[in-house]
């Protein structure tokens, strides 16, 4: 008897259907050619990121945490700047997308995005800051919620493993980047500042924001039973902060380390070997500055042995910010308007190459006013709550320190607007997911048996 004939597969029978229709458009509408192939492109693009949604979000994350924005703007032009960023949060939403589709919806009921919705609605209702239009405002807006969008899906465990992993890797990855363009004289990999900083691929300060959020999930991975790998890369990743000349975010990351390995309990390290790693890395830097004078030339010693008050340029941002606020006291004048405060072209932004505030409590007043501020404070505040209380008691402990010190942050740097802010968030989210999958399993573990079985 003759052979049964083979179906053919379903990919197969998607490529022979999409040459029929390629070949039928070409034929019959010439101009909806280009069209179609694009949404062909994006439709193949979304099946290959949700057959391998953990493999995209880790290599969103390591894209993102680069800064590649940065290396863009020097290499190619200033236009790629913000096209980069407006292409990494896009990701980002489209990914938190598809992880809400893929694993599950979540109604996060204090997540910031919320707030930021409120004053964007405020903001229109009362009217926008002149030079800000409705479509200026609703990409603030888009940006604004992007770091916070994986908050609303239930990502499975492996997906949060893979991406606290990764975290730790950023800086390294940015080092070796950076070194790697500078060897071929494309980029340098240090800039002058008020003495030397370590770029890496982005920006310095990008550069420690990303550093801060890697401290931070080595801490986590440490206190869930890691080893000696951890913390190396717990001390490269203080290195390269250190190298950033930073200070903010290495006073921070500090005080979040010290505290933790002095006080919290960690399984397979006791006390006296946490004490005494910290006593060792306390001394390390005093020895460093003393046995190697060329470290002068480093931004961070050089502010700190010439002027510690200084405040990098920030005291000229802030009064223009301040009269803005006060002109809409209550309401502000729209979510997007900290970008129109300052003009691009202005003396203070030409002498200090930036426009921001570096005070997101003061930057939020003039965009949401008192009110919005009030919101969005609130909001984090709750949303921090929420997301820690169900965590094991030494990792709950240790988020709510950085939650501690990144309100602290705030007040001198934009660690809301920045790329680094989808990167610690992510991480954030990532030490969220057993907090997420919690109830879920205590309800599975008071079902019947029968039920449960069923």
């Amino acid at each position: 008897m003759p052979s049964a004939a083979r179906l053919p597969s379903p990919e197969t029978a998607y490529l022979c259907s999409f040459f029929a229709a390629v070949l039928a458009v070409a034929g019959l509408v010439p101009g909806a050619l280009w069209p179609l192939l694009g949404a062909a492109a994006a439709l193949g693009l979304a099946v290959l990121v949700w057959r391998h949604l953990i493999g995209f979000s880790v290599a969103w994350l390591l894209l993102a945490g680069t800064s590649l924005e940065m290396t863009l703007h020097d290499l190619i032009a200033p236009s790629a700047y913000g096209a980069t960023i407006a292409a990494v949060k896009a990701a980002q939403i489209g990914l938190a997308v598809l992880c809400a589709l893929r694993y599950g919806p979540r109604l996060d009921v204090f997540n910031p995005s919320w707030a930021y919705l409120a004053i964007f609605a405020i903001g229109l209702l009362h009217g926008l800051h002149p030079g800000l239009s409705v479509a200026d405002s609703l990409r603030s807006l888009a940006g604004s919620i992007a770091p916070f969008a994986f908050f609303f899906s239930r990502p499975p465990r492996d997906w949060a493993g893979a991406m606290i992993r990764a975290t730790r890797w950023i800086p390294l990855l940015s080092l070796a980047g950076g070194a790697a363009l500078n060897i071929a004289g494309l980029r340098p990999l240090f800039i002058e500042s008020g003495g030397a900083r370590l770029a890496g691929l982005g920006h310095p300060a990008f550069l420690a924001g990303v550093c801060l959020a890697a401290v931070y999930a080595c801490l986590i991975r440490l206190y869930r039973g890691g080893g000696r790998s951890d913390l190396a890369l717990l001390g490269a990743n203080f290195l390269i902060l250190v190298l950033t000349g930073a200070r903010a975010p290495l006073a921070y990351g500090v005080a979040v380390t010290a505290v933790t390995l002095a006080f919290i309990p960690a399984p397979g390290m006791p006390a006296r070997k946490r004490w005494l790693l910290l006593l060792g890395a306390a001394t390390l830097l005093p020895a460093l500055a003393l046995l190697d004078p060329a470290l002068a030339d480093i931004r961070l010693f050089n502010v700190l042995t010439t002027d510690t008050t200084n405040l990098s340029g920030r005291d000229l941002l802030w009064p223009a910010f301040e009269r803005a606020a006060d002109q809409s006291y209550w309401l502000g004048w729209g979510l997007g308007a900290g970008n129109f405060i300052i003009p691009s072209n202005s003396e203070v932004a030409q002498l200090l190459r930036t426009w921001a505030a570096h005070n997101e409590y003061l930057r939020i007043e003039v965009e949401g006013g008192q009110i919005g501020r009030a919101l969005l404070v609130a909001a984090f505040v709750l949303w921090a709550v929420r997301h820690t209380r169900r965590l094991p008691p030494a990792e709950r402990q240790i988020m709510r320190l950085v939650f501690i010190a990144f309100a602290a942050h705030a007040v001198t740097d934009n660690v809301l607007i920045s790329t680094p802010a989808s990167v610690l968030f992510s991480f954030v989210a990532a030490v969220s997911v057993g907090e997420a999958t919690a109830p879920a399993t205590a309800r599975r573990s008071r079902l019947p048996k029968t039920a449960a079985v069923a």
